[in-house]
């Protein structure tokens, strides 16, 4: 079996490389209840643009009705405001979530890779 995943590169990892990983590490603080790993983990942080006013994010689900995902996009949005002490948005993407996003070794523990 063939690793297919591709790492997600954000739009801020150039223009603001400190501030991302900032932003990356808060977003490892929120973790989905139902799987047990962190928003980075799974891949689903499609997007984060960084300017001097504000961050915005871009955040898919893994599945379209994901109980938690209200509070999900919540918690991810209020933790990088807080990390970066500047205004966040963020949106849903609508990209389809599958496992080959996981960030690598973050599925060992399904069996998936």
């Amino acid at each position: 079996m063939t690793d297919e995943r591709q790492a997600v590169i954000w739009q801020s990892e150039s223009t603001h490389p400190d501030l991302a990983e900032k932003a990356k590490e808060a977003l490892r603080e929120v973790v989905d209840p139902e799987i047990g790993l962190n928003l980075i983990e799974l891949g689903l942080i499609r997007d984060v643009t960084i300017s001097d006013e504000e961050a915005h994010i871009i955040m898919i689900l893994t599945t379209p009705f994901c109980p938690y995902g209200p509070a999900l996009l919540e918690m991810a949005r209020k933790k990088v405001e807080d990390s970066l002490s500047l205004t966040t948005t963020i949106e849903v993407g609508m990209e389809m979530w599958d496992p080959t996003m996981m960030e690598e070794g973050a599925g060992a523990d399904w069996g998936l890779f």
